[in-house]
């Protein structure tokens, strides 16, 4: 079934992100939730939050390496009931801020608010956007004149990284127990 991926939450001007010109333009790609704060299942307050050590060096060092930052992360949480799409979406906002307060604004979060088991009501559908699809990044990279050739992606699952592949990414890296975000980083810019 086609349903539309939602519109991006975007907080600060592309120019400020790091989206300079016509493109393209090279991303890194970071999953939300496990990667840029600790997974507590279904944060969307800023109480619930405990950043993943390290996430705000490796950002600012894909800013000053030339990468504009994007967000892709499945809300389950939203489909479920947990929270709704007004909380999520003024969540994501507070932690943009963060990111702009530590000198690394994202451009932008793209978000699936569906579950095709789980999901109630106009949440339950079986989605193009939800990961492993690749839908979000499809849209980033059209909507944002992203390169995915030159992009890359950072995820704690393997529906992150087969999502990064499908959408024709050519580096991707699965962040595990026991490997940091700066392994992360130096891995996929030098290899």
């Amino acid at each position: 079934m086609s349903v539309a991926v939602p519109e991006p939450i975007i907080t600060s001007s592309p120019e400020e992100a790091g989206l300079v010109g016509p493109g393209p333009h090279r991303a890194l790609f970071l999953d939300r939730d496990g990667v840029i704060n600790v997974n507590h299942g279904y944060v969307h307050t800023p109480e619930q939050t405990d950043w993943v050590p390290g996430i705000f060096e490796l950002a600012r060092a894909a800013r000053q390496a030339g990468y504009v930052l994007v967000v892709v992360t499945n809300q389950a949480g939203i489909a479920r009931g947990y929270y709704d799409e007004g909380q999520f979406r003024s969540y994501t906002r507070w932690v943009h801020a963060r990111f702009e307060a530590e000198g690394a604004p994202l451009l932008a979060t793209y978000y699936c608010p569906h579950h095709p088991e789980a999901g109630i009501g106009v949440w339950r559908v079986k989605c193009d956007c939800r990961k492993p699809r690749p839908g979000m990044l499809m849209a980033a990279i059209e909507d944002l004149a992203i390169d995915p050739a030159s992009s890359c992606l950072i995820g704690d699952q393997d529906s992150d990284l087969q999502a990064g592949l499908a959408a024709g990414l050519s580096r991707v890296w699965k962040l595990e127990l026991g490997r940091s975000l700066r392994q992360a980083w130096e891995r996929l810019v030098v290899d």
